[in-house]
């Protein structure tokens, strides 16, 4: 390993102490091969959530300026307050969301963590970039077929950012934390804001367009839903490994999430024997799940990890501890 890399594997991801540098800490090579695996992990996974939110940025866009702009269709959640708000005023849609999201973003900061909250700005700041230079034609006029692929370019856009690690609509932030404030489901909180957006444009707009705008935003649910592969606002994730105490130490103090260890045993051997192993259990939104694999897979690539959906949860560590810097 070149003398240029062993300095940033060193800095960025051994990460020795003040001490450690005092009395000259010398890393073996298993260290240092380690951590530079560590590191080409970090980068093709900054590489692939690039491309991610990029994707989502533009499939958005195209939802946007390609179908909904056209016959002032609304979606629900941010998004749908800035079309409303664009197509009730001369503001342009650019602008507003920017101006609308920036609320979502400084709760996100405190709800999910620093990454997400600059994750998720810069992917509002690149959709409204692209919604403001690139131009889209209009795909077509039959206000069916606006409101259906409308809906899906949207829900895909706003999937593959959830995929990327960011969102480009925060009403999810909102939904997650009042939900803690007020003890209710984030299901609930979720339909509640879309019942105020879309008799609000039935008012404003027409009744018929705000029909369209519910079937639009029906698309571009179960658009979102399949994008991120069903997996519901929390996901429960089984982890079997050698390595159960690393994994486990990694959940409370990297991800800042509770965890539960079973003893069990392991029913696959070569010669039928069983053997006891720690199984480690946590519960992380849909958000987080991209980072907690990446942790993992640098502790142990070979886990066996079970992911399922939970449709909501009550009690215990949902909260997110406050982690030490």
């Amino acid at each position: 390993m070149s003398p240029f890399w062993k300095n940033i594997v060193i800095k960025q991801i051994l990460k020795p102490t003040a001490e450690e540098i005092k009395e000259g800490r010398q890393y073996s090579d298993y260290e240092l091969a380690k951590g530079m695996w560590e590191l080409k992990l970090i980068f093709i996974n900054h590489i692939k959530d690039f491309l991610l939110i990029v994707a989502g940025i533009f499939s958005a866009a195209l939802g946007f300026k390609g179908f909904l702009l056209t016959n002032h269709f609304i979606d629900g959640g941010a998004t749908g307050i800035s079309l409303l708000i664009s197509a009730l005023t001369d503001v342009p849609l650019y602008v507003l969301l920017l101006l609308v999201n920036i609320p979502f973003i400084l709760l996100g900061y405190k709800t999910v963590g620093k990454a997400f909250a600059i994750k998720t700005a810069l992917a509002i700041s690149g959709l409204a970039l692209v919604v403001a230079t690139v131009h889209f034609p209009d795909v077509t006029r039959d206000n069916l077929l606006v409101a259906v692929f409308g809906g899906f370019f949207l829900g895909a856009g706003i999937g593959l950012s959830v995929r990327g690690g960011a969102v480009i609509d925060g009403t999810e932030v909102l939904a997650i934390y009042l939900s803690r404030k007020l003890g209710t489901t984030i299901g609930d909180i979720i339909i509640l804001i879309n019942i105020i957006i879309f008799g609000t444009a039935a008012y404003f707009l027409t009744i018929e367009i705000a029909l369209y705008s519910m079937v639009t935003y029906l698309a571009a649910s179960k658009t979102l839903d399949f994008v991120i592969e069903g997996i519901e606002e929390y996901t429960g994730v089984t982890i079997i490994s050698p390595h159960s105490e690393e994994i486990r130490a990694m959940i409370v103090n990297t991800i800042g999430r509770g965890v539960t260890v079973y003893n069990g045993k392991r029913g696959f051997g070569k010669n039928g024997e069983s053997k006891d192993i720690d199984i480690v259990y946590t519960v992380v939104t849909r958000l987080e799940l991209n980072k907690l694999n990446t942790e993992i897979e640098k502790i142990d690539p070979h886990a066996f990890v079970v992911m399922s959906s939970v449709k909501d949860t009550k009690g215990g560590m949902i909260k997110k501890r406050p982690l030490k810097h």
